[in-house]
């Protein structure tokens, strides 16, 4: 582009005028041939023809709308979907109002009235254009990737936004990764590697001349694209994954996709391909070309448990976090009787109100937080069997639950231990609930931290028995205290025989065990008998009590 400018700096720019009215071609050459070379052509066919012939010199063409064989109209259009012809500014001539702005919205660069202007004012509107275009492409080469021709980021941004406030026009953003990319490098070399990003910077080009959009390499290997919105954008999708695709050995390198595509909510550009970069984040990994559109209920869920994370230690300081306790009834004997209870937590968000333990639990289980909730509840269990202790002269056992993450930790019967002694309890007195499934995970290790755990004294439960498929061999070795059943056993005992037996099968492997079952869950008054006829020790579930405030479970106690 640079030498094409020094070449026209040396000598008269030329212009094309094509017009099928010979005085008028003849007329507008009269005022410009003592600043312009000017080239003749008497319609579109042979105007598509001297404009190619001479692509790299020609400085703007000035173009009747309406002539026989190919009009300006269609010309325009062509011109306008060429990536070398396109550069070149167009002025209409029309003597029609409406066409003035059809012209421009195909990418008329001005337009001159009939019948004509004087000359001054239709010299001067073909020496603004030319200038402005020989701007734009300095402008361009600096704001230019120099591998893909494709734009930089920050003009593709500014550029972008510009549209958007011209336009005012529904548009979806969409972020393109190539997966693994650094290997893809290493194992061919940076040459193949830029092969790759060039091939993929050619289709993304065809693809926004078609749409009328435009595009940047945004990263190493990932690229921006802004087009304008397509109701059929799914169908879409897979024919420019193919286009993406063309020339390249897909079996070395596969693409995502992020797509924000625009449903009418007030958006910017940058927020747009905020949400496209979320969704093709999301991608990552995959071994195979894909997409994926940007979910706003999703990134919503994904927002507010960001919130979660970020407000946990405000929420632990502030004790936001209560520990409610549900009882255990034993049905051994002819009455049920409160034998223990277990802690459950609930979280009292200040702006979120009540908010679901399903909501944290787990999200907190992920990125390791849930060590800094298990302490806090043990700590506030071991508190609360004191107070009863002190109020009641009686000990009630609270089962607390020890999380995966929490039985890896060298320190755990240590940490256990001090929380045990600083509020005057002996050991037993704090049950530790875990998991079946966290027992599979890696099963010595496990079982070396919880022989450690009972030589100290502590009593343990096997949380979910039935739900992580032990082995009944590895049954027989797993030091336990009790065997807890899922609620999802118990729901369906009344209406189904299987589920039953089953039940009844878990009650006879713990007996073979010789430790008590723990049935969870319970609610109705005809599962209670089934599960006393299978000889059950310990019953939990509402049919007795809800998880209750520490004040409230004391009423329970008291009656």
């Amino acid at each position: 582009m640079q030498e094409l400018l020094e070449r026209k700096k040396g000598l008269h720019r030329t212009i094309l005028i094509v017009d099928d009215e010979f005085v008028e071609r003849e007329m507008l050459g009269a005022m410009l041939n003592d600043l312009y070379e000017i080239k003749f052509a008497e319609n579109g066919v042979l105007a598509l023809d001297i404009i190619r012939q001479n692509k790299l010199t020609l400085s703007l063409i000035i173009l009747d709308l309406h002539m026989p064989e190919l009009d300006g109209y269609s010309l325009l259009k062509i011109i306008r979907a060429d990536s070398e012809l396109r550069r070149i500014p167009v002025i209409v001539l029309t003597a029609e109002k409406g066409a003035e702005v059809e012209s421009l919205q195909l990418g008329a660069a001005d337009f001159i009235t009939k019948p004509y202007d004087v000359p001054d004012v239709i010299r001067a509107r073909v020496s603004h254009s030319i200038e402005l275009a020989e701007n734009s492409i300095i402008i361009h080469e600096t704001e230019r990737d120099s591998l893909t021709g494709l734009f930089n980021k920050e003009f593709f941004f500014e550029y972008g936004k510009r549209l958007d406030n011209q336009n005012n026009m529904p548009m979806d953003a969409i972020v393109l990764d190539i997966n693994r990319f650094h290997m893809v490098n290493e194992l061919y070399g940076r040459a193949y590697g830029d092969l790759i990003l060039k091939k993929i910077g050619n289709s993304i080009h065809d693809l926004v001349l078609r749409t009328g959009g435009l595009a940047c390499r945004s990263g190493s290997n990932t690229f921006g694209i802004y087009i304008p919105h397509l109701e059929n954008l799914t169908e879409e999708l897979s024919e420019y994954i193919k286009k993406i695709n063309e020339g390249i050995e897909t079996q070395k390198i596969s693409v995502r996709m992020g797509i924000y595509s625009d449903d009418g909510t007030p958006m910017d550009m940058e927020h747009r391909f905020d949400c496209a970069r979320l969704t093709c984040r999301k991608l990552r990994n995959s071994y195979e070309t894909c997409y994926d559109f940007y979910n706003a209920e999703l990134h919503s869920k994904e927002l507010h448990e960001e919130r979660l994370i970020n407000d946990m230690d405000k929420a632990l300081a502030e004790k936001q976090f209560k520990v409610f306790y549900q009882p255990k009834y034993s049905i051994k004997g002819e009455k049920p009787v409160i034998t223990s209870a277990e802690a459950l937590v609930r979280w009292f968000h200040p702006e979120f109100g009540m908010v679901s333990p399903g909501a944290f639990i787990s999200l907190f289980e992920n990125n390791g937080l849930i060590q800094k909730l298990d302490r806090y509840v043990w700590n506030e269990a071991a508190a609360q069997i004191r107070l009863w202790k002190d109020k009641y002269d009686k000990y009630i056992p609270v089962s607390v639950n020890v999380s995966r993450v929490d039985v890896f930790n060298p320190k755990l019967c240590e940490i256990l231990t001090d929380i045990a002694k600083d509020n005057g309890l002996s050991t037993e007195k704090l049950l530790l609930e875990i998991t079946e499934s966290a027992y599979t995970d890696n099963s010595q290790q496990i079982i070396d931290t919880i022989k450690n755990l009972r030589d100290n004294g502590f009593k343990i439960e096997m949380d979910d028995f039935g739900c992580g498929y032990s082995s009944l061999n590895m049954l027989t070795s797993l030091p336990i205290d009790a065997l807890k059943l899922d609620m999802k056993f118990i729901r369906n005992i009344c209406s189904n025989q299987k589920d039953y037996r089953l039940v009844e099968i878990m009650i006879e492997i713990a007996r073979l065990l010789e430790v008590p079952v723990i049935a969870e869950g319970v609610e109705t008054k005809e599962q209670l008998d089934l599960l006393k006829k299978a000889c059950c020790d310990i019953i939990q579930g509402y049919y007795f009590s809800k998880p209750l405030p520490a004040d409230e479970f004391e009423k329970l106690l008291e009656a």
